[in-house]
């Protein structure tokens, strides 16, 4: 696992698989996904404060894996859409996606990953619910990558959590392997119109400066 420092106050854990990313607010620690379920102790190794609360932008193994273990541990507040919720608590089956051509052979390269053990969400949530951390965290449902994915919008500093609703590997695009590429398009161009400076992703290198106008270019590239 990769630690990078993106602006100031928030990290990206980068595994082989994806990402997570902790938020500090004093001595109080956020977490933006897990990854798998073997990383709980690489994150572990990055805590510098108390985990209050741990945010779940979608149910997919690479996001919640590790979720179970670290919430157990530190007694974390599991928060994810109340659409998700279900499946992550092991209630429910995910829809699986619906490949694009292209896709296909990207998925079938991938490595089989473990499964993500059931976990607990003490809180569901929908459009314009307010998390406390970074100023006031806007939860924006993203639906098309699973139907209740979730982005997490900071207006303070400027911030948006994309989770795999956008990706940025060599340019920042639509994510892939969606249930409904349609309702992820259009996921896609309402986050193309927040003003933020600051994007990152479940998967790709972190946009620092210029996001919003990134986001506009992807959008415009989707259709």
């Amino acid at each position: 696992m990769d630690v990078v420092e993106v602006v100031p106050g928030l990290r990206m854990l980068r595994f082989a698989v994806g990402a997570a990313y902790l938020w500090r607010d004093g001595g109080e620690l956020t977490l933006v996904d897990t990854g798998t379920a073997d990383r709980a102790a690489e994150i572990e190794g990055a805590l510098d404060g108390a985990l209050r609360r741990i945010v779940l932008t979608h149910w997919h193994e690479d996001h919640t894996g590790s979720a179970a273990e670290l919430a157990a541990r530190h007694g974390a507040e599991v928060v994810a859409h109340r659409l998700e919720a279900p499946v992550i608590r092991g209630e429910a089956e995910g829809a699986p996606p619906v490949l694009e051509e292209f896709e296909k052979p990207i998925r079938a390269a991938l490595p089989e990953l473990p499964a993500a053990p059931p976990c607990r969400v003490d809180r569901e949530v929908d459009e314009g619910d307010m998390l406390p951390f970074g100023g006031g965290a806007v939860v924006i449902p993203v639906p098309g990558h699973t139907d209740g994915s979730i982005a997490l919008h900071l207006p303070g500093p400027g911030v948006v959590f994309t989770g795999d609703a956008v990706a940025n590997v060599q340019r920042t695009m639509l994510g892939v392997f969606n249930t409904d590429r349609a309702r992820a398009v259009a996921s896609l161009h309402r986050l193309a119109g927040l003003e933020v400076e600051t994007a990152v992703f479940g998967h790709g290198d972190p946009v620092v400066r210029g996001a919003a106008a990134a986001l506009r270019e992807a959008a415009a590239a989707a259709g």
